[in-house]
């Protein structure tokens, strides 16, 4: 995510704090040291960050649980509404969907019942004054530990809560039907969080608009799986691409990207196998500090995935959600470069299969 600082990293899991979050931080500190001075302001700030890091281990609930299905995560950012993981895809199968959807507020209550054990028993003050510094820190993070559990349970897309109704919906009518349910749901829960918010409370406006996309968002992923089942690699590839030869300079790589629509240039051998691939943010990036008498491929991105062209589009559809694929190679049996798979083609596919369900393709190898 743009405008994240990474903090440290975890399993294979980078944890990033975005600058949305710093400012937030900030900002709660300065409230506080205005109403009631320097001690009141770290007290303040110390108690959000603790929050927080309830919320990285409530993400990592979920990336430990997904990661017993084989789903891996690669980072988890946190924003000033709380933490996002990023997790290509949720396990096909709604039991484990479920399990995965449940182990972040688990973790969340584990965390309150361990600090209810130290103190005893919660007053009616730490939920009804939560930001009070002059409170326990501890009653207080366990309120807000429940909190944040019950709130996450709320049945609604992004929620937990709309991933365990997806999961429970999906057990009887099926993922599509299941998630166009769910993100209804959800966006009927961000237009009211969005009325109450008309009422004085701006934060939950902001809250409304993000309920609102990711679900829109999630609904629209779903379509796009759909529309991509059964189709092959070689179904969905460009054919008519221009690559650019391992001894190309880099002017020559700028007149082909001049000549042709192309986002995305294969660097080949003499073979046609595929070495590199020049993108035309590499080719612009690299004329800002050279010439054009430089070999393309020293600004080439390397170790880009190949697939067959007989592999469905499903099994690759993951790979290419990573904004650092740019596009993946497809090659024949003697490693020959005979297509590329890029977002933009697997868009139009989706875009073809949305007018015409039945559509088939021509196969192309």
């Amino acid at each position: 995510m743009p405008w994240s600082l990474t903090i440290g990293r975890f399993g294979g899991t980078a944890v990033k704090i975005h600058i949305t979050f710093l400012l937030f931080l900030a900002w709660i500190a300065f409230s506080a040291w205005a109403r009631e001075g320097v001690q009141s302001a770290l007290e303040s700030a110390l108690f959000i960050v603790l929050i927080f890091a309830c919320v990285v281990l409530h993400e990592f609930g979920h990336i430990l649980a997904a990661r017993r299905y084989g789903i891996q995560s690669p980072e988890v950012t946190l924003l000033p509404i709380g933490g996002v993981a990023s997790m290509p895809r949720l396990p096909p199968d709604p039991k484990q969907e479920l399990v995965v959807a449940l182990a972040g507020p688990a973790v969340n209550f584990v965390i309150a019942a361990v600090l209810l054990a130290a103190i005893g028993s919660l007053h009616s003050g730490d939920f009804a004054d939560i930001d009070n510094p002059h409170l326990s820190l501890a009653g207080r993070l366990a309120a807000a530990n429940l909190f944040l559990a019950v709130f996450n349970l709320i049945p609604a897309f992004p929620m937990d809560g709309g991933r365990v109704l997806h999961a429970l919906l999906a057990m009887r009518m099926g993922g599509p039907a299941a998630t166009e349910i769910a993100a209804k749901v959800g966006q009927a829960f961000a237009f009211g969080l969005g009325f109450l918010g008309l009422f004085g409370n701006p934060l939950l406006l902001f809250i409304a608009i993000f309920v609102y996309i990711a679900a829109a968002g999630e609904a629209q992923m779903s379509a796009a799986q759909q529309a991509l089942k059964g189709v092959a690699v070689g179904e969905a590839m460009e054919t008519r691409f221009t690559p650019i030869a391992i001894d190309a300079t880099l002017g020559q790589a700028v007149d082909a990207l001049l000549a042709t629509a192309q986002h995305e240039f294969p660097v080949v051998d003499a073979f046609r196998k595929p070495i590199g691939l020049l993108t035309r943010d590499n080719i612009l990036a690299a004329l800002r500090e050279h010439g054009g008498e430089e070999p393309a491929s020293a600004f080439m991105e390397v170790n880009v995935q190949s697939v067959r062209p007989s592999a469905p589009v499903e099994s690759v559809f993951e790979r290419l959600q990573d904004q650092r694929a740019a596009a993946l190679f497809v090659t024949d049996p003697d490693g020959a470069i005979v297509g590329l798979l890029t977002r933009q083609s697997l868009a139009e596919v989706v875009m073809i299969r949305s007018a015409r369900p039945d559509w088939r393709f021509s196969r192309r190898a």
